[in-house]
């Protein structure tokens, strides 16, 4: 059954659309059930039960894996037994009818507007990695791109005489988002002062390592946790710490849901509706400070 394994992903790839992060996730997953299956139960993928994958479930919750890992290895497994079913490799899907672990909701963690604007600007100007630094802060929180589709952001996608970049995300489904003056003129400054100096050679991705390449989403976790330590944020660093702060002031500010949901490029609103979550507990906690008998 482990030569089903690259056809299965191939088809996730080509015919799905699925990101590779996604991807090579959920071929870490199976690849992992598929071993399982073969040390505790001494059976292939052909001869599993619905047992197999509820005790797969709660070997992975034994070992200490998140709710979160867990519900996506279970997502990964019906899609898996599903196209094995339709392909006619196994007699029937055995994964139907499983409950998948109940996800809580976790409110993210985002900065106050004083604390992204410290975090933004605190790259140093008088240096081409300040710059470029700067650029890339700017352009996360004014457009709430994902760490990922920054990485891959090319020069041809951002147009800052109309303010609005191209943003390749999830399942390769493209939006156009509003970049906003200050994000635009980093750009610009970057391309002009900095960029040049970056590049060894030809490259279509607008920022740059020091050998010329295209920065790495690696990299740019790197970059957001050192400037935060630099500005003297408390608060747990995460990648998607802008993006989180993003979609939370704009709510606060009374942009509406739809526009929000646009711009993060969720396929699904309940996903965008998080924030909305992170807005109420705001309220709560000024209601409480200010009211008599809050």
């Amino acid at each position: 059954m482990d030569k089903f394994l690259p056809i299965f992903l191939d088809y996730l790839s080509v015919e799905r659309g699925l990101s590779k992060n996604t991807i090579a996730a959920y071929g870490r997953d199976l690849g992992a059930y598929l071993k399982f299956l073969e040390a505790m139960a001494k059976k292939d993928i052909a001869g599993s039960t619905r047992e197999d994958i509820r005790d797969f479930m709660l070997y992975q919750k034994d070992k200490g894996l998140s709710v979160n890992s867990i519900a996506r290895s279970l997502a990964a497994l019906r899609m898996f037994y599903r196209f094995l079913s339709r392909e006619k490799l196994i007699k029937g899907d055995v994964s139907s009818y499983i409950d998948s672990p109940k996800l809580w909701k976790k409110i993210p963690d985002i900065l106050d507007c004083d604390e992204a604007q410290r975090l933004v600007e605190a790259p140093d100007l008088k240096t081409r990695q300040g710059i470029r630094d700067r650029a890339i802060l700017e352009i996360m929180y004014a457009t709430g791109m994902r760490v990922s589709e920054v990485s891959g952001v090319k020069t041809a996608d951002v147009n800052t005489e109309i303010g609005f970049v191209r943003c390749m995300g999830k399942g390769r489904k493209e939006r156009i988002i509003p970049l906003g003056s200050k994000a635009s003129a980093a750009i610009i400054r970057y391309r002009e002062k900095a960029r040049p100096e970056f590049a060894k050679a030809p490259v279509p991705e607008l920022f740059l390592n020091r050998s010329g390449k295209r920065i790495s989403r690696i990299s740019l976790w790197k970059l957001i946790k050192a400037y935060a330590k630099q500005a003297r944020i408390k608060k747990p660093i995460r990648p998607h710490i802008l993006r989180h702060s993003f979609a939370t002031h704009l709510l606060e500010r009374g942009a509406d849901l739809r526009s929000v949901q646009e711009m993060l490029g969720h396929a699904n609103i309940s996903t965008t509706q998080i924030y909305t979550h992170v807005n109420r507990n705001r309220l709560r906690s000024i209601h409480k400070m200010f009211h008599p008998r809050g």
